[in-house]
């Protein structure tokens, strides 16, 4: 069974930094794309940043520029640099990846359990 663990969510002030981690572990045969998505309180879950196996980064265009995705292809993991952090990037951050389990077998989209960032003075 997949599973995605997410770490390096907390709280911190309007203008400093945090980097999320997420590494896939499980039966896997093939990963795609990794990247993070986050949710605020009341409203849908949005794109954050995304990196397809060997392809360019997409961000959201509210965090380009402050924001890096990036990947450690050996042991399945995603990281998400994030600098000068605004008051509006507080949300749950979940970990997304598009994978294999098994040779032939169908490709299926797996989530982290989420980890909360919250910036605020």
């Amino acid at each position: 069974q997949v599973q995605l663990v997410e770490s390096g969510g907390g709280l911190v002030q309007p203008g400093g930094s945090l980097r999320l981690s997420c590494a896939a572990s499980g039966t896997i045969f093939n990963i795609g794309a990794m990247g993070w998505y986050r949710q605020a309180p009341g409203k849908q879950r949005d794109l954050v940043a995304m990196l397809p196996n060997g392809g360019s980064a997409n961000y959201a265009e509210s965090v380009k520029g402050r924001f890096t995705i990036s990947r450690d292809y050996r042991n399945n993991t995603v990281y998400l640099q994030m600098n000068t952090l605004k008051p509006e990037d507080t949300a749950v951050y979940y970990c997304y990846s598009a994978l294999q389990e098994h040779f032939r077998g169908d490709w299926s989209a797996y989530w982290g359990q989420g980890t909360q960032v919250t910036v605020s003075s």
